[in-house]
């Protein structure tokens, strides 16, 4: 129900578009562009083809990160982040973390879900391609990126509960919590940046943990 409530919540954020053309997946837009396509075949054989459009380098912070739907290279509609775009046969949602995109999903009338297709030229395209032609090297980053995570969330998180449990408010109701993890501040920096670094590599494989990535967004 609370699923219903959110994707309804979104539908109501989609505008039209203007009818202007998709552009190109340009090289130096990696950082800060994904573009995400959806093919639906007619009963006739012909084909729709839905592309989203979202744009990394918008400030997250200010709620305006939004995404753009084109319907055969013409832009169909567009909407603030999570995003419910109503399209032939169901649904497609988007949604973002702080490191790139977390969903990107066409959901069928019936529930049943599939990932959009990134665009070759994009980072998330480029890491799919990686996938395909190195699965074993593919498998060994993804494992990576996963242990980096769980680690910095047993060292990371203890030393954040302490000084929190210190406050006079949070103290009498919890009590205090003394961290067994104290370690130097260059190390919690090159934590923090290893921990960006694999939340970023999941968000390009669309990968999202309310527990390994919550801290992410």
């Amino acid at each position: 129900m609370l699923k219903d409530m959110r994707r309804r919540r979104a539908a109501q954020r989609v505008r039209p578009g203007d009818g202007r053309a998709l552009k190109r997946f340009r090289w130096w837009q990696l950082p800060f562009h994904a573009l995400f396509c959806l093919r639906l075949t007619h009963e006739d054989g012909r084909q729709t083809v839905y592309a989203v459009d979202v744009r990394h380098g918008q400030n997250q912070s200010s709620g305006k990160v939004k995404a753009d739907l084109y319907l055969d290279g013409r832009h169909h509609a567009e909407s603030r982040l999570p995003a419910a775009f109503p399209v032939r046969g169901g649904t497609v949602e988007v949604a973002m973390s702080a490191f790139g995109l977390k969903r990107c999903h066409y959901v069928t009338a019936e529930g049943t879900e599939f990932p959009l297709v990134p665009d070759p030229r994009s980072a998330e395209g480029r890491r799919a391609r990686l996938d395909r032609a190195h699965p074993a090297l593919s498998r060994g980053i993804s494992f990576l990126s996963a242990a980096v995570l769980l680690a910095a969330l047993a060292l990371l998180v203890p030393q954040i509960l302490g000084p929190v449990t210190q406050v006079d408010a949070v103290a009498q109701h919890i009590g205090t919590f003394t961290s067994p993890v104290r370690l130097p501040k260059w190390l919690n920096i090159t934590i923090g940046i290893a921990t960006a670094a694999a939340s970023t590599e999941r968000a390009l494989r669309l990968r999202h943990n309310r527990l390994l990535d919550g801290a992410a967004g």
